[in-house]
């Protein structure tokens, strides 16, 4: 933990120090030294919340982000039930940081108890395995609602440059069949290249991605999931639109930061149009 109560104070850890538990209210030592991240821990039991993984570097980064009234804030159920957010904004929206594997079970748990809560997650060790493709438009903007992209996948270079169908196409030739974007699979292919131009226009960071050995439970998250790979931008995990293409969103972590703070939903986050390099 980076907090504890001493003298009915939350501060971070110092050599020599003893302090109190916010959640329990049990005895905390300090742990202080070279070796070591700078932390609080237990003095006669383990972490008092089973949801509690060991901080890394990565972590105390993350909670340095934010005011320290808003790190490790107590949320406590309508049961009575207890558990110490990672962060919790003042609009009270929850933010796991993640960096360690976690089973479904307690994905749904954690988010089934705080509701109001976006996933951050440490991408650096599948990085190698996660590309990020071609941008996409817009999926509100006009030329979205004609087009079925092709599935990017590694090693598939005609997709993973972007090559898609036309739904009107599809619909002049076939018209007594029912073709909608959920179904399309067929039709004259048409390149990226054609509509460069107009997915510039709209572009506000959707892109195409494919990622080898998924950890499927992020894909399946009911939550807002955002992976840190390190740089100034977040990777927004997406639905593109109708046709349940997977895709990703590239928010920069400024914005991010910037709306947790003063939006009250998480789905209110990075949700109005923002300028974008679209260098990726």
């Amino acid at each position: 933990m980076q907090l504890a109560l001493v003298d009915n104070q939350r501060v971070e850890a110092f050599t020599g120090g003893r302090g109190t538990c916010p959640t329990c209210l049990s005895t905390m030592i300090a742990k202080c030294g070279t070796r070591v991240i700078n932390h609080w821990a237990h003095y006669k039991k383990r972490e008092c919340d089973p949801w509690w993984e060991n901080e890394t570097q990565w972590h105390r980064d993350w909670k340095n982000l934010f005011p320290i009234e808003c790190r490790e804030v107590n949320h406590v159920a309508h049961d009575g039930e207890v558990h110490r957010a990672d962060i919790k904004t003042p609009t009270g929206i929850v933010i796991e940081i993640q960096h360690s594997s976690i089973t479904d079970i307690e994905r749904k748990a954690r988010e089934d108890f705080y509701k109001n809560l976006v996933w951050v997650v440490d991408g650096k060790s599948f990085q190698a395995n996660f590309d990020i493709y071609h941008m996409l438009p817009d999926p509100q903007s006009e030329v979205a609602q004609d087009i079925v992209w092709s599935k990017a996948q590694r090693h598939m270079q005609g997709s993973n440059n972007g090559i898609f169908f036309r739904l009107s196409e599809a619909k002049e030739v076939y018209p007594e069949l029912n073709i909608t974007k959920e179904n399309l699979q067929f039709g004259l292919i048409h390149s990226f290249q054609e509509i460069k131009t107009e997915i510039e226009k709209s572009y506000n960071g959707y892109h195409q991605y494919d990622w080898i050995r998924p950890r499927k439970t992020w894909i399946e998250a009911q939550c807002p999931v955002y992976i840190d790979f390190g740089d100034e931008f977040l990777v927004k995990l997406e639905n593109y639109d109708a046709s349940n293409l997977h895709c990703i969103r590239l928010v920069a972590k400024q914005k991010f930061i910037h709306d947790v703070m003063i939006k009250k939903h998480v789905h209110e986050i990075a949700s109005r149009f923002y300028p974008l390099s679209n260098e990726k």
